[in-house]
């Protein structure tokens, strides 16, 4: 606007459109005689009124009196958690470093991809070569990854990628609604976990933290102080009236008590804390009234704040961190509420007697595996033996909360859960779990001990005969003991190795390190190309189709466990941080 002002004697023709954005500011006129600049006019213009926006800056229509703090006092004694692991010998040295070499490298493959094709982008695309941003436009992979980069070593790009940070503006998007569950974990996650392993040496990275939980602050500013998960930021900013929805996803209102309660104990302001809080509270409060009490619906009204009415429960997508994050916030709160213990146990013993089932398997191994359920009237509950990549957190879920909760006979039921996702990825011809899979159950009764024969699995399949049982296994690739295959995609998902990993430092069983190099080279095998790593098509397959698509989970979460399994234990432990 300025520059066309200034040439005004040169440009004749441009004086029209300087009086038309003269009239445009009037209209913005109030009856005391001043100009008041609206927030989505800093935001698209910082400079026009002398004054950058600052989401602090913008008042809350349902502003807190009081802010919750977290809970102070003494800490809790809780159990040291890390397995003590012996001194290894040379050879066992050896083979650890040429693990970790090759992982490391597959991360620099992946970051040099990134940084040369889609460098301050959310994510390169790793077969084209082209940039995505559906996460805001932030340089979701960049910022997600900073931990990784610290952890293993490359600190000259921690330290170029934490310089580009100040290129970052978190007060505007360049979408027109944020997730923000997803903005969280990535973005706030991120920052923050990057400004605590790098031991608080670079304030940028608290700095631009708190920049950006400001802005995610403006999502809780609704009438009954729960979020609006698919925030219309731009209303936000103006003022506008918003509230939550009456559909949300479970996991995007539940999972965002570790960043948010992390980022008010690093600043000393409790509105972050508070936020979350309120919704823990209603979790406690509504956890036994739900239609499978101990466990909560995958979708729940926050408009009404009423948890209980859903009927669709599971550990996968749309609800799996909720139940991740109840034992690492007792950790994150050093052990000083038992309000994440409680809730972690109810639903606990609530998943073990609806959702965990025992899969029928040739070797007649003691799997566990994660299934859903669903309310169809108040006598009946049906159950589906489904199995997902993404319930594969469980396995270190469960590991954790045995150790920290004293509860040693889970460490069991943690292995069990760890080897059911093995054998998933064991089973596949091309030695990767599937995004979504059904498998035959085992019920066991009094005279049935489970064990394996063709027979059961095909009757799992269909109850048409054998025939046509053994026509639907050809057809559908189907492994033994699998029923259907629901989803064939592999999307470079952690959640396997990071059980894996957890296992390990918790028992320090020296089977599970050569387990993730097995998983570790199927996947480095497969899906590497000429600028980074892919998702595949159809794991079914022995050499899949790739998908042009690398999330930033992959160098951030998924790699960086596969680092953790090979570097030494006290190496970001278990002990020291909350992962």
């Amino acid at each position: 606007m300025l520059p066309i002002l200034r040439r005004w004697a040169f440009h004749i023709t441009l004086i029209t459109v300087a009086l038309f954005l003269l009239v445009q500011a009037v209209s913005l006129l109030h009856g005391n005689g001043t100009a008041r600049q609206t927030p989505i006019q800093r935001l698209t213009h910082p400079g026009l009124f002398g004054k950058k926006f600052r989401w602090r800056d913008l008042p809350q229509r349902h502003p807190v009196d009081n802010f919750t703090a977290p809970p102070s006092g003494p800490l809790e004694h809780i159990p040291k958690i890390q397995h003590d692991f012996a001194e290894e010998t040379p050879t066992q040295r050896a083979e650890r470093q040429s693990r970790l070499a090759a992982v490391k490298e597959a991360f620099v493959h992946s970051w040099e991809g990134y940084k040369k094709n889609a460098w301050l982008q959310d994510e390169v695309a790793p077969i084209s070569g082209k940039s995505h941003n559906g996460f805001g436009g932030w340089g979701a992979t960049l910022v997600d990854s900073l931990d990784t980069l610290w952890i293993m070593g490359l600190q000259k790009d921690f330290a170029v990628a934490v310089a580009e940070l100040r290129k970052i503006d978190f007060t505007t998007c360049s979408l027109n609604e944020v997730n923000v569950f997803e903005t969280t974990i990535r973005y706030l996650g991120g920052l923050l976990s990057a400004y605590d392993v790098s031991g608080h040496k670079y304030d940028i990275l608290l700095d631009k933290a708190v920049e950006l939980g400001d802005m995610l602050y403006g999502a809780f500013d609704t009438p009954n102080r729960m979020p609006v998960t698919r925030w219309d930021w731009k209303n936000s900013a103006l003022g506008g009236l918003q509230e939550a929805a009456r559909f949300s996803l479970l996991a995007e209102v539940g999972s965002l008590t570790l960043e948010f309660t992390r980022l008010s104990q690093l600043t000393g302001n409790h509105k972050w804390y508070d936020a979350i809080a309120r919704i823990t509270d209603l979790f406690e409060d509504q956890q036994n009234r739900t239609k499978v009490p101990g466990l909560f619906a995958t979708q729940i009204d926050t408009k009404n704040a009423d948890f209980t009415r859903d009927v669709t429960f599971s550990f996968g997508g749309m609800a799996d961190s909720l139940y991740e994050y109840f034992p690492k916030q007792h950790l994150m709160l050093g052990g000083r509420s038992e309000q994440y213990r409680t809730l972690y146990n109810t639903a606990l013993a609530s998943a073990k007697e609806h959702m965990f089932f025992r899969p029928l398997n040739p070797d007649n191994q003691e799997l566990l595996v994660i299934g859903s359920v669903k309310r169809k009237s108040a006598a009946h509950l049906i159950f589906t033996p489904e199995g997902e990549h993404l319930t594969c957190f469980a396995g270190g879920m469960v590991a954790l909360a045995a150790k920290i909760f004293r509860q040693t006979h889970d460490v069991e039921t943690a292995r069990q859960l760890v080897d059911g996702c093995l054998w998933a990825y064991d089973s596949m011809p091309s030695g990767i779990m599937p995004e979504i899979y059904r498998a035959a159950p085992c019920t066991v009764t009094a005279t049935d001990d489970c064990a394996w024969s063709n027979k059961r699995w095909y009757d799992a399949i269909t109850h048409d005969g054998a025939e046509e049982a053994q026509a639907i296994i050809s057809s559908n690739k189907l492994p033994p003991g699998f029923v259907s295959i629901e989803d064939s995609r592999y999307q470079l998902r952690p959640e396997a190795i990071e059980s894996l990993f957890v296992l390990y430092r918790v028992t320090g069983d020296t089977t599970l390190p050569d387990k993730a190099w097995t998983m570790f080279q199927s996947i480095s095998n497969l899906t590497k190309t000429k600028i980074a790593y892919a998702g595949l098509e159809d794991v079914t397959q022995r050499h899949p189709k790739l998908i042009d698509s690398m999330e930033s989970f992959w160098t951030a979460e998924t790699l960086k466990y596969f680092f953790l399994i090979f570097s030494e234990p006290d190496v970001i432990s278990l002990d020291e941080y909350v992962l």
